[in-house]
Formats: structure tokens, C-alpha cells, sequence
């Protein structure tokens, strides 16, 4: 059981104002543990700022992280409830759309296996596509409805967590938000244990740090003197001008959920659609493992917009107004690490949950705020554990 520091020390470390990070930080706080979130940057200034907000289970194959989806979705509804309306909230659920009906009987598989793992799924057959989405191209072979697929404005809610979270009317304990300073170290005690963080305006000394920096967790982790094979996978959003509600769902490809599932370095691109409650429509998505590089690539660009118009022909006549891109926090096995690392005592971590981060967020900050208190925990852990790297994976 953690126990309480002294009351002008936190009794936690968090590394990374993302959305995970103020989750950790979040359910930390209201577990009544003083929590410090250190950033170098602002908050949701890395990959939460530059995410669609998706909060999926549709894309997610029976297993640990369909079950960390599931805790999260019902997470968010009832963060939802306490959270203000700007984080836009919407419980507009999913269509995922074949063209041909080799893809639908696929996806018709996928999705009884889902629904054998608690997932809500409703096939819709070509004839009824138009009654949901009724601007979808009129010859697509069929779908599959996710009515829990929902969507959040992810800075916002990032800053909202922290924000209820400092509120000492809703927890126990005490949030100290300092951004702009970078963790330039790890300190650790005589044995190996946890004492801080180290920045270049000095040291913060706590008995447990919180490693949610998401595409550069694994940096940090070196810092620890520990390997977690986190890399950047780059994605790009295409940015429509505002429109009345041309898109109700969010929408994408069966190619999409093989895309997911892919440890390609390659470009990837597939269909991904939806519509915001501010009005315009988001259209992705990208991947590729080109490291941190932000060149904008006309290429996938195109391609986006390419196969957004297959599926709505009526976009071909709107205008892209901006565009922006992101780094996708990627471990090998496409886990994230969530949890206690044995290899340094105090050390947890809560990073590498490439593209849903933001879905996932309330699931890993209950289960690291749990962890940090010895309380029960609502799921097995053990397929997160951040020890289940070799070296050489790890410093690959």
C-alpha cells in the first residue's frame, strides 16, 4: 500500500500532460495520493492534440485490449457526466462498410467474434446503409453498426480531467500541474528505487513516477535505465470547412482494422470519416513509421482524399481547409505498457497505446491509481506488463 509523503512532496510523479497522463493523474488524485503532471510542453501538446478523439471498440479483436476498450467506454460515460459539454462527448457509435461481399462476409466473422466478447454489433445490409449514413456511396456491399463507438474533443478532455481532478472537492488528494519543463532524469536511491524526476529547474523527489509520455516513453524509460520499445508511427488528419451534418457516424473501411493490426513500417492509408459537433469532417487515417519526421506528404494526402470521396461522393465538393500531423505511440505487440515496472522499483508505466490512446485513457489511469494503492483491480493486468520486452526488442 503507498503510503503519504510528506505533505510538501507528491506522493506521484506524473510524466506527460496527454490524455493518459491526466487519467493517471485523475484517478491518482481522487485515490487521495498527491499527484505532480510534469510536461515539457503544454497540456495535450504531443499525440492528444493531434487525435481524432476516437473512443473505439469496433476495431479491436476479442482480447486484453478489447476488454481495456470495454472498461474504458463505460469509463467515459460516466466521466461524462461530470465532465463539462465542451469536451463534446458523443455516443454516435460506428459503421465499418465492405464493398464487395468477400469483405462483408469477413467482417461479418470479425464481428461475431466481437459480439461474443460483449460488443454491441448489428449487421446492415446494403439496401439499409442509406438509413444510417444517408450520403454514403449507394454501391457498398453492407456493414456493421457499432452502436458504442463514441467520440471526445481529446485536448479538451485532457484538460478537463486535470482540471476536476485539482478540484479538492472531488478527491482526497492534491494536483500540481508544471508544464513547460522537460524531465531531463530519473533519480533513483541506493537500491535502484524511485526518488524523482530531475528538470532544469531542479528536482521533484517522489517515491513513484508515471511514465505517460506517450510517443516518447520510451525515452523516458531510458532515463530509468529500463528498454520499452515505444516508437512513432506517423498519422495525418485531413480537416474539412464546416458543413451540416453530412457524416453522422464515424465511418471507415474494412481495411481499416487490418491496417490497426499491422506492424508495417509502409505507408497504410484507409478510409476513416466522421463528422464533429463544430461542423467540420475529420478524414484519416495514415500510418508509417518514419521516426519524427513531420513533412507534410502530398501523397497521403491525396490518398485520403481519394478514398473519403469512395465513400461520401458528396466531399469531393468540399474544401480541405487544414491539415495536421501526429505520432502514434507503437509497441510491437500492439499493447500498451500499463502497470509497475519489477526492474525499477517506484517505476510505472502507462504509454504505448498507438492510436487509442484517448479511448483507452480511463482504463489505465483506474487500473495505475488501483496498482498505486493496492486496491482490487477490475481486469488482469499481466498482458500490459511493461517487462514483457526482451532487451533486444526493447532497445531495437
Amino acid at each position: 500500500m503507498l503510503t503519504r509523503t510528506p505533505s510538501e512532496r507528491p506522493d506521484l510523479i506524473v510524466v506527460g500532460a496527454g490524455v493518459v497522463g491526466a487519467a493517471c493523474a485523475h484517478y491518482a488524485v481522487r485515490s487521495g495520493l498527491n499527484v505532480t503532471v510534469i510536461d515539457r510542453g503544454p497540456v495535450a501538446g504531443g499525440t492528444t492534440g493531434a487525435g481524432e478523439g476516437n473512443l473505439l471498440v469496433s476495431d479491436k479483436e476479442p482480447g486484453p485490449e478489447l476488454e481495456l476498450a470495454l472498461l474504458s467506454a463505460q469509463l467515459w460515460r460516466e466521466l461524462a457526466k461530470e465532465l463539462p459539454a465542451a469536451v463534446e462527448y458523443e455516443t454516435k457509435g460506428g459503421v465499418v462498410v465492405a464493398s464487395t461481399e468477400a469483405d462483408l462476409s469477413a467482417l461479418r466473422d470479425f464481428a461475431a467474434s466481437q459480439a461474443g466478447a460483449g460488443v454491441e454489433t448489428y449487421e446492415v445490409p446494403h439496401d439499409r446503409l442509406a438509413d444510417l449514413e444517408p450520403h454514403l456511396a449507394p454501391d457498398l456491399a453492407g456493414g456493421i453498426h457499432y452502436p458504442q463507438d463514441a467520440q471526445v474533443q481529446p485536448a479538451l478532455a485532457a484538460a478537463h480531467l486535470l482540471r476536476t481532478a485539482a478540484d479538492p472537492q472531488q478527491g482526497s488528494g492534491r494536483l500540481t500541474l508544471r508544464l513547460g519543463e522537460e524531465v531531463t532524469d530519473v533519480l533513483k536511491g541506493p537500491r535502484g528505487e524511485i526518488r524523482g524526476v530531475r528538470t532544469p529547474a531542479g528536482d521533484l523527489l517522489a517515491p513513484h513516477v508515471v511514465n505517460a509520455a506517450g510517443t516518447w516513453g520510451g525515452q523516458v524509460a531510458r532515463l530509468a535505465g529500463v528498454g520499452l520499445p515505444v516508437l512513432p508511427r506517423r498519422g495525418f488528419v485531413l480537416v474539412t470547412e464546416p458543413l451540416p451534418r453530412v457524416v453522422r457516424h464515424k465511418v471507415y473501411s474494412a481495411d481499416y482494422v487490418a491496417d490497426v493490426a499491422s506492424g508495417s513500417a509502409a505507408l497504410q492509408t484507409s478510409a476513416v470519416v466522421e463528422g464533429t459537433p463544430a461542423g467540420p469532417v475529420l478524414i484519416g487515417a495514415s500510418r508509417e513509421r518514419v521516426g519524427f519526421d513531420r513533412t507534410l506528404s502530398v501523397e497521403v494526402l491525396r490518398r485520403l482524399a481519394a478514398q473519403a470521396t469512395r465513400l461520401f461522393p458528396a466531399l469531393a465538393e468540399v474544401r480541405a481547409i487544414r491539415t495536421y500531423a501526429g505520432f502514434r505511440p507503437y509497441l510491437p505487440d500492439h499493447l500498451p505498457a500499463i502497470g509497475p515496472d519489477p526492474r525499477v522499483p517506484g517505476l510505472f508505466h502507462a504509454c504505448g497505446h498507438e492510436g487509442a490512446g484517448i479511448g483507452l485513457a480511463p482504463a489505465t489511469g483506474l487500473l495505475v491509481a488501483a496498482q498505486l494503492t493496492s486496491r482490487q483491480l477490475p481486469m488482469d493486468t499481466a498482458p500490459f506488463a511493461p517487462e514483457r520486452f526482451t532487451e533486444e526488442s526493447a532497445t531495437a
